[in-house]
């Protein structure tokens, strides 16, 4: 169990209904009673409480239990409890119209007549209340401390059904989990079992990273596939916004980056509009905005701007027009640098930058005669990863004096961190206790347990993507091998277990654009989903799968393009792009 002590509210104690003393709403239960008493109900009615998976729920819930009585869900609305907010309240307007649609009051209208409806007792309302200490505001933005603990209890119709989150961030992944726990008769009215719930995420870092350089992924694909995250309780959005092939963002500073440097100006690029609407769609669904701009290396693209920020190539001492990575001894380079980051830490809030590091060729450098004189100068001799070292310490030492921006609504600001691949770590930079080291090597080997050993062994936070490669696709039910990965799967003491904050599945640009990208991430990233956020014995793939089938015909009726990847089935109703 988390070692969180819960605050919540319930109105039942579980097998043993114990009612309030109001009796104002007998179709829905009476309203909550004070706090402190019914947290004393909630805590007798946790026992028993099972994670038996008979519910369909995706991911896996921590802890449920669920009874065969069936309430239909009629005249229904949510309300609130207590303080919210804008969060809150857009929520739980988005789940009403998830969970009823536009062509749901047609089929109310159609079974009004059916006898059975008398049998069904009814569910019309659910009580969402956050804990009293963990107030919301409009202003509040997920972060990668956040909790997102939330409870439910769908209860006899004399009482309360309930949802708590312990914050807003909870109550959102609650309120998609109640979405996923109503299911349709044969005539097509809307039923939920009674329940129970008590649920929260294993790793608090659930990444999905989406590269827009090497193919342009479009807003509208960007934001349907933040649908797909939400519904998935993935937490992250790594954008790999720029690459070596293109420059898709659009620079308040440097405007020719994106002019020069996107794979045409007008159509192809993210406009700060179009990247203030995607971080406010993220976070109002409690998914971060982790942008990454790589460098040294895969910066072809920074070229055609600014071609001085790039190292110049040589052939038999000359040089020949082409370019490497950034160059790395020069002072200019790393003005301009400071003048870029300081616009890219206050366009994207997320307190961590994703920095690169990956990758970077030493062919142009070892040519470079001023890099090589510089080399001997400093005393680094022939091992290039002490030039990588160099620059990178030097570029976090600058972003370190940027000052920071506050988020809106808060007085203070948040001191800028930093996610590096791997290589960064391996060339020996000395970084900060808060970095954390993206491990991504060896996606078909375990060579990641040891990189992933040896960073939690220095005492830095780590995620992994080694096994999450969604980009590299197989025939068949290739879903298992992603669900069968777990992050803390290698040597190392409790402790160092402990500092494997999650992972990202990655989906890579070289053969994906807006007309396959969301069939090529889902479900597959669905079993990255739930790896990263159900407890650790969930590891059943032919449970997983059965559930799997339902959760990517749900996905398929929200709109979102999943591919029929767990073998021969069906979809009632199946895709339709028009949704």
């Amino acid at each position: 169990m988390h070692p969180l002590v819960w605050l919540a509210i319930f109105s039942v104690v579980w097998g043993a209904v114990i009612p309030f003393s109001s009796a104002k709403h007998p179709r829905s239960g009476n309203p909550p009673s004070s706090w402190g008493d019914i947290q004393k109900q909630r805590r007798l009615s946790r026992a028993g409480l099972t994670n038996d998976g008979t519910a369909a729920l995706w991911p896996l819930p921590q802890q449920s239990n669920f009874k065969s009585k069936l309430l239909l869900i009629e005249d229904f609305r949510f309300t609130v409890k207590g303080p919210s907010c804008s969060i809150l309240d857009a929520a739980i307007q988005r789940y009403y119209g998830i969970i009823f649609g536009k062509d749901w009051r047609q089929v109310v209208e159609k079974s009004e007549n059916n006898a059975t409806d008398r049998r069904i007792p009814a569910l019309s309302r659910l009580y969402v209340t956050l804990n009293p200490q963990n107030p919301c505001s409009d202003t509040d933005y997920p972060d990668v401390d956040m909790d997102e603990h939330y409870e439910i209890i769908i209860n006899d119709p004399t009482f309360s059904s309930v949802l708590v989150g312990n914050t807003v961030w909870g109550a959102v992944r609650g309120l998609e989990t109640f979405s996923q726990l109503i299911w349709r008769l044969d005539d097509g009215r809307l039923v939920i079992n009674q329940s129970m719930v008590v649920d929260w995420p294993r790793f608090s870092h659930r990444g999905l990273m989406l590269d827009t350089s090497r193919h342009f992924i479009s807003k509208r694909i960007i934001l349907q596939n933040l649908d797909a995250m939400a519904m998935n309780k993935y937490n992250v959005f790594h954008w790999h916004i720029v690459d070596d092939q293109s420059f898709p963002y659009q620079s308040r500073t440097f405007p020719d980056l994106s002019t020069l440097g996107a794979w045409e100006p007008y159509n192809h690029v993210y406009t700060q509009e179009d990247i203030a609407e995607v971080i406010e769609y993220a976070r109002v669904r409690g998914i971060r905005v982790i942008a990454e701009f790589d460098t040294p290396g895969h910066a072809t693209s920074w070229g055609y701007a600014l071609s001085k920020l790039l190292t110049p190539c040589y052939t038999n001492g000359s040089a020949d027009g082409s370019f490497g990575p950034i160059n790395p001894i020069l002072n200019s380079t790393y003005d301009t640098l400071t003048d870029f980051f300081t616009e890219i830490l206050e366009v994207f809030p997320d307190r961590y930058l994703h920095l690169g590091g990956d990758e970077v060729d030493f062919t142009c450098w070892q040519s470079n005669p001023a890099i090589t004189a510089f080399m001997k100068k400093k005393g680094f001799g022939k091992d290039y990863a002490q030039l990588e070292e160099y620059y990178v310490q030097t570029l976090i030492d600058l972003l370190d004096k940027i000052p920071s921006t506050p988020r809106k609504g808060k007085a203070k600001a948040d001191k800028h961190e930093y996610i590096v691949w791997q290589e960064v770590f391996d060339n020996n930079v000395q970084l900060d206790n808060d970095t954390i080291v993206h491990v991504w090597k060896d996606w078909k080997g375990v060579e990641w347990q040891k990189e992933i050993a040896n960073v939690t062994k220095a005492g830095y936070r780590s995620i992994l993507s080694s096994c999450w490669y969604l980009n590299y696709i197989s025939y068949g039910a290739d879903w298992t091998a992603y669900y069968n990965c777990d992050p803390q799967q290698f040597n190392g003491s409790a402790a160092q277990k402990e500092l494997v904050i999650g992972g990202e599945t990655c989906m890579w640009g070289e053969y994906i654009d807006d007309t396959n990208v969301l069939v090529k991430l889902w479900p597959r990233a669905s079993a990255v989903a739930e790896r990263l956020w159900s407890d650790q014995t969930v590891t059943d793939t032919n449970l997983a799968g059965k559930r799997l089938r339902r959760h990517r015909c749900l996905m398929d009726r929200r709109g979102i393009p999943a591919e029929p990847n767990l073998g021969p089935d069906f979809c009632q109703p199946e895709y339709s792009s028009s949704k």
